[in-house]
């Protein structure tokens, strides 16, 4: 039997490329070659499409984060499928290892439903909605969780709402990686921050920070079972105000811990908001859905990553790891399931 061909498509032109390209180099390493012949295709910073040597290796050396080389053998996305060298790449399944805007916001998604090939996640709506912070929160609250106050701007000049308070994260609506977040303690910091994240993108969302524990759960669709995680809780190094990039990629200051002194009953109204969330966003195949739980008592998510981090050692494997499923089996599930999916315009 001859394995399926997967193309692993990483890079892009977001702000999260590097981290793109360390979950690719992951699943490239960890893939069941006994099962797929993975095809590498990055995606480069100013949006050429290549195909990549399946010995390449993205890993991070001396804090310097990876990148796809700008030059190299271009693969065309034709009604044929992906072109390359004058080749069909006969690619069975896509696995759109692609963090932030054109690639986890529907952008990518769209692309290959027009050229009919299937793919890992979440679909169009899906994940344009979950992109956009400003969009997904609304659906949250229609479906009963409780989310952050705030207020979403696009400019400079706006009038703060009253219910608003001090300390509040100045956050792009559509950027991913903690990319253009600042923490604002005082109103004296407030424009530089909004303007900071204005560079990220053209709307930015003001929200009241929420003292408490961040805790995250993953949802795994496999087997025709939609599987939530135990929930673990992000600990960082007491340097940092919250869990920026650098906290989360470059210096190791992060911790996953399963907490077991959570109020009883806690976990597991969590875990019905994580399927809540996902089912409310129309999400499939996997998600990481990020809460607060707060010193009051409250549980409050934040959002929904339809690709999050994808290495052995990121947030999302280590969850679904706790249900016994290895971050191989993982691999294989998520392909197993898109290619059991049927590919249409509704999703």
């Amino acid at each position: 039997m001859s394995k399926a061909r997967i193309a692993i498509i990483c890079g892009g032109k977001s702000s999260e490329h590097e981290i793109s390209c360390v979950s690719a180099n992951g699943v490239l390493s960890s893939i069941d070659r006994s099962k797929f012949e993975p095809i590498l295709i990055g995606i480069t910073k100013s949006g050429k499409w290549l195909l990549l040597p399946a010995d390449t290796s993205f890993i991070i050396q001396n804090g310097a984060l990876p990148t796809v080389p700008e030059s190299g053998i271009e693969v065309s996305v034709t009604s044929q499928g992906l072109i390359s060298g004058g080749k069909n790449l006969a690619i069975d399944i896509a696995f759109p290892i692609l963090h932030g805007p054109y690639g986890e916001d529907g952008t990518i998604q769209g692309v290959l439903e027009m050229v009919g090939i299937k793919y890992v996640g979440s679909g169009v709506l899906a994940s344009a909605v979950c992109m956009d912070k400003s969009y997904a929160k609304p659906i949250f609250a229609s479906a009963g969780l409780k989310i952050a106050a705030g207020t979403v701007v696009t400019s400079t000049k706006f009038d703060m709402p009253s219910n608003l308070t001090y300390p509040l994260f100045v956050k792009p609506a559509r950027s991913g990686s903690s990319r253009g977040t600042t923490k604002v303690k005082q109103e004296s910091e407030l424009k530089s921050a909004v303007e900071f994240a204005l560079g990220f993108d053209t709307k930015v969302i003001i929200e009241q920070a929420v003292v408490g524990r961040e805790i995250e759960c993953a949802v795994l669709q496999a087997d025709g079972k939609t599987i939530v995680s135990d929930v673990g809780q992000i600990v960082i190094a007491d340097k940092y105000e919250f869990y920026d990039f650098q906290a989360k990629y470059l210096d190791n200051s992060m911790q996953l811990v399963f907490p077991n002194d959570l109020p009883a009953g806690v976990e597991g109204k969590i875990q019905a908001a994580a399927l809540t969330a996902f089912g409310a966003a129309g999400c499939e195949g996997l998600a990481r859905v990020d809460f607060f739980y707060s010193n009051d008592g409250e549980i409050i998510i934040n959002e929904i990553n339809t690709m999050p981090g994808f290495t052995p050692t990121s947030v999302y494997p280590k969850l679904i790891e706790k249900s016994g499923i290895s971050y191989q089996q993982l691999i294989t599930n998520l392909i197993e399931s898109a290619k059991n999916r049927s590919a249409s315009i509704t999703r």
